[in-house]
């Protein structure tokens, strides 16, 4: 049995290998494209709540862009700190800034997607960019995505950002978290016009106004924590012409602080994206441990077939693992030497977050509870 299971696991490894290797060499780096001079208005849409930390700098960051013809609209979601005191000040600095403060959230929304939905409606721009409030930009990161977006007449563009971390285990975790998405939802293939799937990233997504609105805004994902990715996948599913970029050297953030602080923030989505079915969760954490980490443990067998099956896992997992990380991410690919204990440091995350959803009957996001029944009913 333990032979069998060895022996698939290498040959879904190597099939994972030949995917990511097709796939990664359609995907372009943003940093090479030539920047737009002129252009019509681009209207960039953030949602904050209590913010205060992170939102000056970033709105700074964007200020200062090569590409002048934009408008800011820039949603206060009910913070309960400084964050719309900080967007008054900006909004008074810049006229090019419209400021919205939300005081309550309307039911059958999620805070972010109802603030984001909010701003679009008062967007004016030929183009929308839906980014997050801690993202920060190089000075010609939007005349290079603009040139991108009209020369391949795209209606969705999203990019990967640099990640920053600054611990080693946050970094190995992050990086544990990008090879499982990139294999798992393989977003290479959003780069494929006759693949029906998408993808999408919240520090940048950019939509023309004109198919936002022929897609349905953010009301068709209204409940969706993980609205960024579903804006995505939807759009590309619907027909919607889509690619995904690398802007490693182009736009930054530090998706999480802390160790601690990644487990919190993936409660609100980890069992989203594991469509809120139990089912799902013994099969993602059984899955993670038959390939991230049994091949670790059975190296040391006695058996010489099963060490030599475990060796194999262990060398294809980390060819593909090497592939993903040098081109999604600035980390070093000797991370991988962690590996197992990154898998089990995520099976802790899968497994924590489902519990606190099914212990608080929904989950908590920025102050605010969500239910599962609503969370579901709206699936």
């Amino acid at each position: 049995m333990l032979t069998t299971l060895l022996s698939l696991g290498i040959v879904v490894w190597i099939a994972f290998i030949l995917d990511a290797w097709a796939g990664l060499r359609k995907l372009d780096f943003l940093e090479n494209e030539t920047g737009l001079v002129d252009g019509e208005l681009l209207t960039v849409i953030v949602a904050a709540r209590n913010e205060e930390q992170q939102i000056k700098l970033s709105i700074q960051s964007q200020l200062q862009q090569t590409y002048e013809n934009v408008e800011w609209i820039l949603v206060d979601d009910r913070s309960t700190d400084h964050t719309g005191k900080i967007i008054d000040e900006l909004a008074g600095s810049d006229q090019r800034i419209k400021v919205i403060h939300i005081q309550e959230l309307p039911e059958g929304w999620l805070g972010k997607n109802h603030a984001l939905y909010t701003g679009a409606k008062q967007a004016s721009g030929k183009w929308l960019l839906f980014t997050d409030a801690d993202v920060r930009y190089e000075k010609d990161a939007f005349a290079k995505a603009l040139h991108y977006f009209n020369k391949n007449k795209l209606d969705h563009l999203t990019a990967a950002p640099n990640l920053n971390a600054h611990s080693f285990w946050l970094k190995s975790f992050v990086a544990f978290f990008l090879f499982g998405f990139s294999y798992f939802k393989r977003p290479w293939r959003a780069n494929n016009p006759k693949s029906k799937i998408g993808t999408g990233i919240g520090a940048f997504n950019l939509v023309s106004n004109k198919a936002y609105e022929a897609f349905g805004t953010h009301e068709r994902i209204k409940m969706r924590p993980d609205d960024d990715l579903q804006l995505g996948m939807r759009m590309k599913k619907e027909g919607f012409s889509q690619r995904i970029v690398t802007a490693l050297h182009l736009i930054e953030v530090e998706w999480y602080g802390s160790l601690k602080e990644a487990f919190v923030g993936l409660e609100k989505n980890t069992f989203a994206g594991l469509n809120y079915r139990i089912s799902m969760i013994f099969l993602a954490v059984f899955g993670i441990l038959l390939t991230h980490f049994l091949p670790f443990f059975t190296i040391f067998s006695n058996s010489k077939p099963i060490v030599l099956l475990s060796l194999g896992n262990i060398l294809t997992s980390g060819i593909l693992y090497i592939m993903v990380i040098r081109r999604m991410t600035l980390f070093s690919p000797a991370l991988f030497l962690v590996f197992p204990i990154s898998a089990l440091l995520f099976i802790y995350t899968i497994v924590r977050a489902s519990i606190l959803t099914f212990k608080r009957g929904g989950i908590v996001w920025r102050g605010t509870k969500y239910r599962l029944r609503d969370l579901r009913e709206k699936e």
